[in-house]
């Protein structure tokens, strides 16, 4: 099938992020305002973590915090685990529901180069496999 460089060429660089020392009120409203479910957290240009809808839930929301209150650091998720580009999309997708979880970062050589979501690799396959089937379909029918 594909890689994952090949998911990045076609969704795009662009990475959501926010600094550990901001709270996590600032990281629900970049997310609101993004539309995104997760930001990287990026100190002196490092990912140091990342917070998702789902550590919001988990650490806020169920644990009587307030996001105003609460700076990112002391929810993010970390390690962040990550792919490269010539990672396929399948051995990512098996990592992703291995591990739950939904966003992971794409680095090379210490580069961040973008962040997929799983939603991003089913309609990437969802797109090969259409192809397939309809080549197949002109093949087996000689158009």
């Amino acid at each position: 099938m594909g890689t994952i460089g090949d998911v990045v060429a076609e969704k795009g660089a662009v990475v959501n992020q926010i600094a550990p020392t901001d709270t996590v009120f600032d990281a629900v409203r970049t997310m609101v305002e993004a539309n995104c479910g997760s930001l990287l957290v990026i100190e002196d240009g490092e990912i140091v973590g990342i917070i998702t809808e789902r550590d919001y839930l988990r650490r806020i929301a169920i644990e009587g915090r307030t996001s105003k209150d609460t700076l990112v650091k002391e929810i993010m998720t970390t390690p962040v685990l990550y792919v490269e580009p010539s990672c396929e999309v399948e051995e990512a997708l098996a990592l992703m529901t291995d591990r739950h979880i939904r966003h992971l970062p794409v680095v090379s050589g210490g580069d961040l180069l973008g962040l997929i979501s799983i939603g991003d690799l089913v309609w990437f396959q969802t797109k090969e496999q259409s192809f397939q089937i309809r080549y197949l379909e002109e093949y087996i029918s000689g158009r």
